[in-house]
């Protein structure tokens, strides 16, 4: 494993915690709030669709119990303790696995991040733009941390069975919450030591409720983390070193371990939306598939081969998925729904879906290559039809990905597909407008009051 040398430079908690402490007198550029703001709005938007699902109601019914009252919002619903709200709010944004991602491998942010900043600035009645600083605060710390893509942290610890939002999440979301609170810099140290501390998350959770409840409970221990540095609590302060938390976690092999360039660039500038509701290791291909299908024409498939990158099939591989989520993990199946005629949209990953006897018959058919080198937004399918002829499909860049990025329009499709069927078509407009104008004065407030449903 590569080294982070500390000797003639800070340590890198202290420069994690100096970056929190100094962001709020920052010049922030234009480009990047109005990234925070797409973000917010994408976050919301997962998180309305996902409401009735079973592991919010799991975790609503389960908070519920401790009575604890406060002035955070649980989405489309009422009010409580910013780490019980930020718990909900996380797990339901990441509960349908449709939430943004961070490509070079920090998992996904909003989720921690955007839970934590609005339960805490509901509690504080903090102003628009500490909030949107605390969210990029948390962004950037969160990215740095379990960026490097291929050979760096996030994808080592998903490698080794680790899920990098549930690890660094807690990290990103303890930066939000500490820069909401104000704490200095020796406070946001012990704050990001009490998360750190906490770290955790296992990855073969993919499939089942335990995965979205990594975010969630990122979101709330961050929380946790600063209120109790606010309160004096004294954390190590050496998680962050090179013998610290990526050491324990990864152990050995060769990794790229991030700078914390902070002010040099914006990781907030690369975040990844997505256009298909399940894993985004699954997308290339499922693009890839989608383009293939009409050229079917009706004509019986033999075989399917796929080329895609091994971290796919790390994070995205169940062979024989039952139910809904797990087919969101399944490249397999996820191919031969689409060449079923299927989108991958929200409205497909029902159980009605999984089962489908078209769908089921192609998944037999489908073999998988996981192919060392191959860039991980790309896939390849060749089809093999029972009259000889051969059909051959490549996607050479995912939409979604930063680089063939959703526009303001697409995702703004997304919100008003995801949002109108669940609270309305007035209430869902007024959604988008206050989120994508967050900044001006009474924002959080309006949100605020619209999440809690229909009126």
């Amino acid at each position: 494993m590569s080294e982070i040398s500390d000797a003639g430079q800070p340590h890198r908690g202290d420069q994690l915690a100096q970056f929190i402490v100094a962001v709020p007198a920052w010049q922030i550029p234009e480009p990047v709030l109005h990234e925070a703001k797409r973000a917010l709005v994408d976050y919301l938007a997962v998180s309305i669709s996902a409401a009735g699902a079973n592991v919010v109601r799991a975790v609503s019914r389960t908070a519920r119990l401790w009575q604890a009252s406060g002035q955070a919002r649980i989405i489309l619903g009422g009010t409580t303790a910013p780490a019980l709200a930020a718990l909900i709010n996380g797990t339901m944004a990441h509960a349908d696995d449709y939430d943004d991602t961070h490509p070079a491998g920090a998992g996904h942010p909003s989720g921690p991040c955007w839970s934590a900043a609005l339960a805490l600035a509901q509690t504080l009645q903090a102003g628009e733009q500490a909030t949107l600083v605390a969210f990029i605060t948390g962004y950037e710390i969160m990215a740095r941390l379990g960026g490097g893509g291929v050979p760096g942290v996030g994808r080592n610890l998903q490698r080794r069975g680790f899920h990098p939002t549930s690890v660094v999440g807690r990290a990103g979301a303890a930066a939000v919450a500490a820069s909401l609170l104000g704490l200095d810099a020796g406070q946001a140290a012990h704050a990001l030591g009490a998360a750190a501390t906490m770290m955790g998350g296992l990855q073969k959770s993919s499939g089942t409720d335990g995965k979205p409840f990594h975010a969630g409970k990122a979101a709330m221990d961050g929380i946790l983390a600063a209120q109790l540095a606010a309160e004096g609590f004294i954390s190590s302060r050496h998680f962050y070193e090179s013998d610290g938390w990526v050491k324990t976690f990864i152990q050995q092999g060769d990794i790229t371990v991030p700078p914390l360039d902070f002010g040099a660039r914006w990781e907030l500038l690369g975040n990844g939306y997505k256009l298909y509701a399940s894993c985004r290791g699954t997308h290339a291909s499922i693009e890839t598939a989608i383009g293939l299908y009409p050229l079917l024409g009706g004509r019986a498939i033999k075989r399917v081969f796929a080329k895609v990158h091994p971290m796919g099939l790390v994070n995205s591989g169940i062979p024989n998925p039952r139910t809904p989520l797990e087919t969101k993990f399944s490249i397999q199946h996820c191919i031969a729904l689409a060449l079923c005629g299927y989108s991958l949209t929200h409205t497909d990953f029902t159980q009605q879906t999984v089962d489908d006897a078209a769908g089921r018959a192609l998944l037999a058919l489908v073999e998988i290559e996981a192919v060392e080198g191959q860039p991980p937004y790309t896939s390849y399918i060749d089809i093999e039809l029972a009259d000889g002829t051969w059909l051959h499909g490549k996607t050479a860049m995912f939409r979604g990905h930063p680089e063939n990025p959703l526009t303001d329009g697409e995702l703004r499709h997304k919100f008003e597909q995801l949002t109108v069927p669940v609270v309305g078509t007035a209430i869902s407009e007024r959604l988008y407008q206050t989120a994508a104008h967050f900044e001006q004065p009474g924002s959080l407030l309006e949100l605020t009051t619209l999440l809690a449903g229909r009126s």
